[in-house]
């Protein structure tokens, strides 16, 4: 008998599980001068960065909430908490942990993952980043990794001199709320001519019902550097839903290159609504790779300014919706110099009702010659009962451009899953193996620990998908 699609996806979701909710503080539901003020006297913040996050909070309230893309208005904002601070400070010990946020992590897989794969692991829980471990040779190299918060007190100058650049309070509402309540984040500063070998990471877990997580990622590449950082994202299921309202600004200067990696397996409780921005200078080169399983809602667009000429930017991105799910996903790309180029490749899969989107905005300024622009979005329908929609919108102002554009929607037909099980490939592996098969271009530029587990996840998902 056919598993019952909630029973399918609950099982799916193997980080869907909540650990007691044992606390040092939290604020209480709301939203407030109060509330900001409080959390900045916590952190012990320069009144510069009090008054910026008050600032914010303005803007917050007198912006409305956006009124294209998904629905937003089951967002009730009184009913979130907007910071909780599970530890008294970040530990480099695993063993320091608490229990709960110890056991957690060591289901995900983090200290697996730090042993055999990365340079440096920060991870964090509800507001607070609590463990932070690095490589002795990040060290030596004169590289930064630390929580947002740390940075602030070590760094306040580097910090004060790129926060919000790129990603101001009055750029949307979202960016705005993070500004005015953002905790923990990572903060990553790669000196002149550091190319690190091995991948920076991030793990950022919501286990708190009602909770909002609002960390905020800032990453600096001097000129010559190169830099990997990955980001993984979980909660637990909860029937009420949780806002994760992130900001990522990212600098990638002269002859440099950044490459920022997500793997998204939110629970369908949480709205993840984040705003990515990366400039790049001269001959720089930035690489989003987003990955979006999980949420119910999900408004992210990774953005490059391309600023500098022979400037480069990509993003990859793969979006699968199943029921009760809506991945509005996209890109922007803003050409503002010469021999400048990006590309845009965006793979969704949505079955069982789901919805999927592709919103992207791809801009040529005039002093923008000599540039090229390539553009394609694919969307995959498992059955009749999904949805996947295309919004791009290009404004290419230099006639020395070569641009290049294509999409496609296609369904998963009869014949392919006829001609599979005819090769011994069972009913319920074959869309699972038709649709890892679909976005291999995106998985195949993903660390193999980690493009295994997404074809996993992705195997669970269509499980029982057709038939």
């Amino acid at each position: 008998m056919q598993k019952s699609l909630d029973a399918i996806f609950n099982q799916s979701y193997r980080f869907g599980f909540a650990m007691p909710d044992k606390h040092l503080f939290a604020t209480g539901m709301g939203l407030s001068a109060a509330v900001v003020n409080r959390m900045s006297q916590m952190k012990q913040e320069p009144v510069w960065m009090r008054k910026n996050r008050l600032g914010a909070l303005k803007t917050f309230i007198d912006k409305p909430m956006p009124a294209w893309g998904p629905k937003l208005d089951k967002i009730d904002f009184n009913k979130i908490t907007y910071y909780i601070k599970p530890t008294d400070k970040p530990v480099r010990s695993w063993e320091s942990l608490p229990k709960e946020i110890k056991q957690t992590y060591d289901r995900i897989g983090v200290p697996r993952a730090e042993r055999n794969f990365l340079a440096g692991v920060s991870a964090q829980y509800e507001s607070e980043v609590v463990y932070e471990s690095i490589q002795q040779e990040l060290d030596k190299q004169g590289v930064i990794f630390c929580d947002m918060d740390s940075a602030l007190k070590k760094y306040p100058r580097l910090v004060r001199q790129y926060f919000g650049h790129l990603v101001p309070a009055t750029d949307n509402k979202f960016s705005a709320l993070n500004t005015a309540v953002w905790s923990g984040g990572s903060f990553v500063y790669v000196p002149k001519g550091v190319k690190l070998a091995l991948p920076l990471q991030a793990y950022f877990r919501i286990n708190a019902e009602r909770f909002g997580q609002f960390e905020r990622t800032l990453i600096i590449a001097e000129d010559n550097s190169y830099v990997h950082y990955i980001e993984g994202c979980t909660a637990p299921i909860y029937t009420t839903a949780s806002l994760h309202a992130a900001v990522v600004e990212i600098f990638v200067k002269k002859n440099a290159r950044v490459r920022y990696t997500t793997v998204q397996n939110w629970s369908k409780n949480i709205y993840n609504l984040v705003t990515k921005r990366a400039l790049a200078e001269e001959n720089a080169i930035m690489e989003w790779v987003d990955c979006n399983i999980g949420s119910g809602v999900t408004m992210k667009y990774p953005s490059v300014y391309l600023h500098g000429k022979g400037a480069r930017g990509e993003v990859l991105s793969i979006a699968l919706a199943n029921q009760n799910q809506h991945q509005d996903a996209g890109a922007k790309m803003i050409h503002l110099a010469p021999q400048t180029s990006s590309r845009i490749i965006s793979k969704s899969v949505a079955l069982r009702g789901g919805r999927t989107s592709y919103r992207g905005l791809v801009q040529v300024m005039p002093q923008a010659t000599d540039s090229a622009v390539f553009v394609s979005c694919d969307a995959l329908l498992v059955d009749g009962l999904a949805r996947s929609d295309t919004y791009p919108v290009m404004r290419i102002k230099s006639a020395k451009t070569t641009v290049q554009h294509e999409a496609t929607v296609e369904r998963i037909g009869q014949e392919k899953l006829f001609y599979l099980n005819t090769r011994g490939i069972s009913a319920s592996d074959a869309p699972g193996l038709l649709v890892n098969g679909f976005i291999e271009p995106i998985t195949k530029e993903i660390p193999l620990e980690y493009s295994i587990e997404l074809n996993r996840l992705i195997g669970l998902e269509m499980s029982g998908s057709v038939g």
